[in-house]
């Protein structure tokens, strides 16, 4: 079978390099295009020795216009503000994008100019991008041209709650999520915050009340419930490199035991290759280097409250690995090709 040629829109970055490293070895895909500005012109196997003798691809710099007619696909992992920027209706027509920032995860443009503080100028292709969340959105995006890959906080937040939230087991104003991610999810730009000397032996919260994964959890769950809900959304950074782990507290809104929690989630993920709900607390170090999201979901007697506990790797079922999964099935292949990873501890 003909392989798919794709490109990639900042694969010098901490989610560009997860791309291309599973793009690489995927058996029905050939890395055609690699987009880096800060590179242009240098092999990329320079610019990441692990591809040494593998990958010698130059890094270049040239607009869609100029490529996508020779790809298939086209994956951005760009700042906020640039796929909006770029894509238009008939460079959709040439060639399918899976855009990893946030440019087309909110419905709304107004929203996405309230919390990201950028003008939106692909107005019109809001309606148009699907929201990729797999396991959510799965038949949407088998016919989808322009896929919006979900944020990594959001997808922990979003698949740990949306049975509850589906079903009203919980009371929806009472919803709150601390959440905790190593200090890859902040991108490898240059931050004072995040130099090692800033984040080693060290541990806070950030962004509190005003994170921009907020409207973007509230709005699939919102969806979810069938009424607006509004939650409380609390993340903080860690000293580790990868890796998201959530709690979610809330109140139960009716009469539920433990045994038929459990069950809850297991017949709503029961066909999902990359949900796994666990009889352990989840930890980062069990879902490290892949695909997997491992939920549990427990009951507090004394409080009345479930608690939740979600966890994933943030650069892969938090970007690159659910870009990936998109991929495949917009394109009809199995859902795990490319992606039957175990972590390595």
């Amino acid at each position: 079978m003909k392989k798919l040629k794709v490109g990639i829109l900042g694969a010098n970055g901490y989610v560009g390099y997860e791309l291309v490293r599973l793009l690489y070895a995927h058996p029905k895909v050939q890395i055609t295009y690699l987009g880096s500005r800060a590179y242009e012109n240098k092999a990329y196997n320079e610019v990441y020795p692990a591809f040494a003798q593998k990958l010698d691809l130059k890094c270049e710099d040239k607009s869609l216009e100029q490529i996508a007619p020779s790809l298939d696909l086209v994956f951005t992992a760009t700042p906020q503000g640039f796929a909006a920027s770029v894509i238009n209706e008939k460079l959709l027509n040439e060639c399918k994008f899976i855009d990893l920032s946030a440019d087309f995860r909110l419905k709304s443009k107004a929203i996405y100019e309230k919390w990201y503080h950028l003008e939106h100028k692909a107005e019109k292709l809001l309606k148009e991008a699907v929201y990729g969340l797999c396991e959510i959105h799965r038949e949407e995006i088998k016919k989808a041209h322009l896929i919006a890959n979900p944020g990594c906080y959001t997808t922990c937040s979003i698949l740990a709650l949306y049975p509850l939230v589906k079903e009203k087991i919980i009371d929806l104003s009472s919803i709150i999520i601390d959440a905790k991610s190593g200090v890859s999810g902040a991108g490898r730009g240059e931050k004072l915050e995040n130099l090692f000397c800033e984040v080693n032996e060290n541990f806070k919260a950030y962004a509190l009340s005003n994170h921009r994964h907020t409207p973007e959890i509230e709005q699939e769950l919102s969806l979810a419930a069938k009424e607006n809900l509004t939650l409380q959304f609390s993340p903080h950074l860690v000293p580790m490199q990868r890796g998201i782990l959530t709690t979610i507290y809330a109140n139960l809104s009716q009469k539920i035991d433990a045994k038929k929690l459990k069950e809850l989630y297991k017949d709503f993920y029961k066909n999902e290759k990359f949900v796994r709900i666990q009889n352990t607390l989840p930890e980062v170090r069990f879902v490290k280097n892949t695909n997997f999201i491992d939920i549990n979901a427990l009951i507090d007697e004394r409080t009345k409250r479930v608690i939740i506990v979600a966890a994933i790797d943030n650069l892969l079922k938090g970007a690159a690995g659910q870009a990936v999964q998109n991929m495949n099935l917009i394109f009809g292949f199995e859902e795990d090709l490319g992606l039957e990873m175990i972590a390595n501890l």
